[in-house]
């Protein structure tokens, strides 16, 4: 079994690009959904070092990663803590988190910022989340753009065999239960592709069995919580990721409560040519998005501020380019 060290960013592989962990311990927050303290002695607007426990990242105010542009891939954020403030240059927006997928397909190009509100003022606003970054095939890498939400409360779940241990379905199908379908142009849409976006809570002593696949499947397995998880024999520990096949897994955990990511997926096997936020077929192609980028800028920004952020006392919600608004069935967060 291949194992590797988790660190920030946690290596994938086709048809996945790379999966990103953000965990910060956010402070109180002010009237502007930042830090209530001094961010004196960080490198503002790129600021990755987390003193206090947390990261300002491309913020100035707010923690986030203000206006950027994407193209030829899609971002799956999995916000499992904290809230995520998302505007783009179609004009959508939403608030999301506390369990909420956001899955956007950047077809041929949109810019977005994605804010990490700190809504509470009376006390601390933790943020734990996914980005994985999953690869669109060359047919569909110019498709309009395209952004849903997975609301929490929908999100099918899998209980497991022992008592405390359950599986989130994000993406893809785990056993009789499907989940959400995604966009309609990711290849996570078609069934040949096999994807699957897992998220694995495991009881102290409880123990998970992966069926066997077609073969060429591909499957990485990363313990972000807990001691520690034996694998057909082998150990995978607390911070630890590994490289599976698409045979029979057979997951036994250790006397601590686990949580871990599934990746999954057939490879798109197409070349990869990746430039900061493009990801094409071929570098001509890259060269080409860059000139689309500066002439067009994907459709300008309509918002006041490169960080957007949607104020305080703003519930969880969704607004799409045609100016429908969409709010969770059930809504308990306070943010």
């Amino acid at each position: 079994m291949e194992r590797f060290d988790l660190d920030f960013m946690w290596p994938t592989e086709d048809p996945f690009l790379f999966c990103v962990f953000h965990n910060d311990r956010y402070p109180k927050g002010n009237r502007q959904l930042g830090p209530a303290e001094s961010l004196a002695g960080r490198s503002i607007g790129q600021d990755f070092q987390a003193k206090n426990g947390y990261r300002m990242y491309h913020g100035q105010q707010v923690p986030g990663f203000p206006t950027h542009p994407h193209r030829g891939f899609e971002t799956i954020t999995v916000v499992e803590r904290g809230f995520v403030d998302h505007s783009d240059s179609l004009g959508a927006a939403g608030r999301y988190g506390q369990g909420d997928v956001q899955w956007m397909t950047a077809g041929k190009g949109l810019q977005h910022s994605e804010m990490f509100p700190l809504v509470h003022q009376d006390e601390d606003n933790p943020l734990e989340l996914f980005q994985i970054w999953l690869n669109l095939p060359a047919a569909h890498k110019m498709v309009e753009p395209h952004f849903k939400m997975l609301w929490s409360e929908k999100i099918p779940t899998v209980t497991l065999a022992d008592a405390g241990s359950h599986i989130k379905v994000i993406a893809g199908r785990f056993g009789d239960t499907n989940a959400l379908p995604p966009p309609p142009d990711s290849w996570a849409a078609n069934p040949d592709g096999e994807v699957g976006i897992f998220l694995i809570d495991l009881a102290p002593e409880g123990a998970l069995e992966l069926s066997e696949a077609q073969p060429g499947l591909r499957r990485r397995l990363y313990l972000f919580t807990g001691a520690s998880i034996d694998i057909n024999g082998d150990c995978l520990k607390h911070r630890q990721g590994c490289r599976l096949d698409h045979t029979k897994a057979l997951l036994k955990n250790s006397d601590q409560p686990a949580r871990a990511l599934l990746l999954q997926g057939q490879p798109i096997n197409e070349p990869v040519v990746q430039h900061g936020p493009f990801v094409m077929n071929h570098r001509q192609e890259i060269i080409q998005a860059i000139e689309d980028y500066q002439s067009t800028q994907f459709g300008g920004w309509p918002w006041s501020s490169p960080e957007q952020v949607h104020g305080l006392g703003k519930r969880r919600f969704a607004r799409y380019p045609d100016g429908r608004e969409e709010y969770p069935e059930f809504d308990n967060s306070e943010g």
